[in-house]
């Protein structure tokens, strides 16, 4: 049966609509025409990973799963550019790696064929399984090989139609996506839908979407289908900088032949990293206002036509307006849900005072009003910020700015000279995370004033914010008095301690406070919200 395997495996290109399809159909075809009892079809990144693209056993893994440069038998059949075979007791073989997160069915052999292309260069790889003990002949292992190549030719060629085809049928392309994303009332959904289905319907490496925030002057990073974490981390760029900058300052397409050779483009180390050439970088205007850019990469040095530039006009014109209306949309839903918010800021209020009347240690009237009073100031900043901040996400490092704005010009004492920096990632909370961190933060400056600064009269309080994953850590630390020996804060009865410690569990984190290399040093740690 194996005889006849190049021919099966080349009627299978006239069946396939779709890459997919090819895909499901070859690890069926070699399943059956090996005898094995499942395949999984796993093709070469950039990276030199390998990416699971179709496989008769775990679909629902395909897509989701990569292997590193040379792990397991995957790993080794790609890096030598030969069969290896797992003859018997294949899951205790030192060279097998699992999936992540996904228990294998029980299976005896294993057999790794590499996929090759015309120049010898492995492109993939098939992995064979089956339940009883299997050691292919060397000519078994020759006809495998055969059609492992048969196979890398088909999914190259298929790839090239695809592209082919794709450039005569760019009206097709540019309706899919404008459709889907018009369907959509959110706009992270919205930038997302863009850069996948742009990047997919036109066979782009990478698409990024980048929104002016005209507050700063800045190309924000929004939205990127780019796998590589390096990518979805570059900075903001400013107005007039680079090549984004330069598509909206003269309104129209900027084209790069090559980003690796360009003195304009920022990020050669991570063009040259993700195999990225050609660029193409489209304006998001709406009535000769920039809303942002769409930046689309190829893997290779080439031409953009011009129906392909026109189609990518045509989307930037759409997009900018479903982004638009998105935005609108948001806004209208908060001004609804304001006067719920307002609400139940004011019952936080409430209970705050409630908690400081119940721990009154205060000497004066006015020293009682001034606590209270920026304590209210501490919610009402972030509602400030709203107004100005991205719709309904504040950042972090605004937040701080505010609350020592506020400090500096109304509370603190005449006497004192105290110097605050505010440092780190303006990372983006909900408003809920943002009303509860504002109180946090303004508990800790006023402590660190109040408290580190009782015998002290100059020095320097530092806020320093870092949200490195999916939790958001904050330090206020000072140069001021040191903590007494043996402090401990969870036993302190300072209200001020009290309320920090109450947010910090309600936002399901941990509140710490220390002397570090004489500093006074208080931290709050806490897993950062999805949604609200």
């Amino acid at each position: 049966m194996i005889a006849d395997a190049s021919l099966e495996l080349t009627r299978l290109l006239v069946r396939a609509e779709r890459s997919e399809d090819l895909l499901n159909e070859l690890v069926n075809l070699m399943c059956r025409i090996a005898g094995a009892d499942s395949c999984d079809l796993l093709t070469r990144e950039a990276d030199e990973r390998l990416a699971l693209r179709a496989s008769t056993v775990v679909p629902d893994l395909v897509g989701r799963v990569k292997l590193g440069k040379g792990v397991g038998l995957c790993g080794e059949a790609a890096t030598t550019g030969k069969t290896v075979v797992a003859a018997e007791n294949a899951q205790s073989d030192s060279r097998f790696a699992r999936y992540p997160g996904y228990e294998y069915p029980e299976c005896e052999a294993i057999t790794v064929v590499p996929m090759k292309n015309a120049e010898s260069e492995v492109t993939g790889v098939l992995l064979l399984r089956k339940a009883v003990k299997w050691t292919p002949e060397p000519q078994e292992i020759v006809a495998l090989e055969a059609m492992g190549a048969t196979a890398a030719a088909l999914i190259a060629g298929y790839e090239q139609a695809f592209r082919s085809g794709n450039k005569t049928n760019r009206l097709g392309a540019l309706s899919e996506v404008t459709r889907t994303i018009a369907q959509s009332p959110y706009l992270e959904e919205i930038l997302q839908l863009l850069v996948n289905l742009t990047a997919q319907q036109f066979n782009f490496k990478v698409c990024t979407v980048r929104l002016l925030d005209e507050t700063r002057g800045e190309l924000v990073l929004r939205a990127t289908q780019a796998p590589a974490k390096a990518y979805q981390r570059k900075r903001a760029i400013k107005l007039g900088e680079s090549i984004a900058g330069r598509a909206i300052d003269q309104n129209k397409p900027q084209i790069v032949k090559d980003v690796q050779n360009e003195a304009d483009y920022i990020g050669h180390d991570l063009a040259v990293e993700q195999g990225l050439r050609s660029m193409i970088c489209v304006p998001l205007m709406l009535q000769d206002r920039p809303i942002g850019v769409l930046s689309c990469y190829t893997t290779e040095v080439r031409e953009f036509l011009p129906d392909e530039i026109k189609a990518l006009e045509t989307l930037a014109k759409q997009a900018a307006f479903s982004i638009e209306n998105a935005k609108l949309q948001v806004r209208t839903t908060l001004m609804q849900e304001m006067h719920h918010r307002v609400k139940n800021n004011l019952q936080q209020v409430a209970s705050l005072l409630r908690i400081q009347m119940r721990m009154s240690r205060y000497t004066t009237l006015e020293e009682a009003l001034n606590d209270t009073l920026s304590r209210i100031l501490a919610i009402a900043s972030v509602h400030d910020l709203l107004s100005r901040e991205d719709l309904d996400h504040v950042g972090l490092v605004s937040i701080a700015e505010t609350l020592i704005h506020h400090q500096t010009s109304s509370l603190l004492p005449a006497d004192r000279k105290i110097s605050f920096t505010v440092r780190g990632d303006d990372v983006t909370l909900s408003m809920n995370q943002a009303t509860q961190m504002a109180l946090v933060l303004n508990e800790l400056i006023l402590n660190a004033v109040e408290h580190g600064f009782k015998e002290a009269t100059q020095g320097e309080v530092h806020i320093t914010i870092e949200a490195p994953a999916d939790e958001v850590s904050v330090w206020v630390s000072n140069s001021g008095d040191p903590l007494p020996e043996g402090f401990d804060p969870t036993v302190a009865s300072h209200l001020g301690l009290k309320i920090v410690e109450n947010l910090a569990r309600a936002l399901g984190g941990r509140f710490k406070m220390r002397n570090d290399l004489g500093w006074t040093v208080t931290e709050v740690k806490f897993p950062k919200a999805t949604g609200e």
